[in-house]
Parts: structure tokens; sequence; C-alpha cells
């Protein structure tokens, strides 16, 4: 883990979080800054700094990581949602520690792709 990382930090218990799931690996907790009615962060508890930076070492983490996504998506009863991964801060990334974004709970404007 890194020293100064607030989701690293998170993971400790040294700041505290609204927590939706818990899990050895992955943590899931609601943003404090939400961008839709549900707005959770999911991250693993291993730190890697962007999705980019992962190496072969990490593929079952990051396999994990989908399924944990998955299941924090079942247990909190989440219907449609939109998923995303920012890698970098020209791409809206601000905590460099890996995590995935889950917005439901409102209609999510026009396709982007």
């Amino acid at each position: 883990m890194a020293e100064n990382c607030i989701f690293c930090r998170i993971v400790r218990g040294e700041i505290p979080s609204t927590t939706v799931y818990d899990s050895e690996e992955f943590i899931a907790f609601t943003d404090i800054n939400p961008a839709a009615p549900v707005h959770l962060l999911v991250v693993p508890k291993r730190h890697i700094a962007r999705l980019s930076e992962a190496v072969a070492e990490d593929e079952g983490l990051l396999g994990r990581f989908m399924l944990a996504i998955g299941e924090v998506v079942r247990k909190n009863n989440i219907g449609d949602y939109r998923l995303i991964i920012n890698d970098g801060p020209g791409a809206g990334q601000t905590v460099f520690h890996l995590h995935a974004h889950i917005l439901s709970g409102r209609q999510l404007g026009e396709k982007l792709l």
C-alpha cells in the first residue's frame, strides 16, 4: 500500500467511509462527491496506481476485480449501471489508485460509443 494514498488509507481504516462491500481483496464505498444517485467506488486493497500500470502478475486480481464489481452490484440491488475506470489525469483520474465507479439511479445520458 502507498502510505499517503487516500484509498490505501481508507483500506487501512484511517479514513472513514460508508462501506457497502468488503472482502479480502476489495472494498466498495459511496463516493463523497456523487455524480448520480448511486455512485459507488470499488477499489482493490492492493495498490496499483492505474490500470495501464497493471502487469501480467495482476491478471488474476483484475479478473477478480470484475467479479467483485458484479457482486457489489447484486448485493446492493443496483439495476442498470454505468461502469467507469479513468486512467490518467487526462481521463479524469484524480486518485491514483485503481478504482471503478458504479453509477446508477438515473438516466445517464446518451451513449458514448
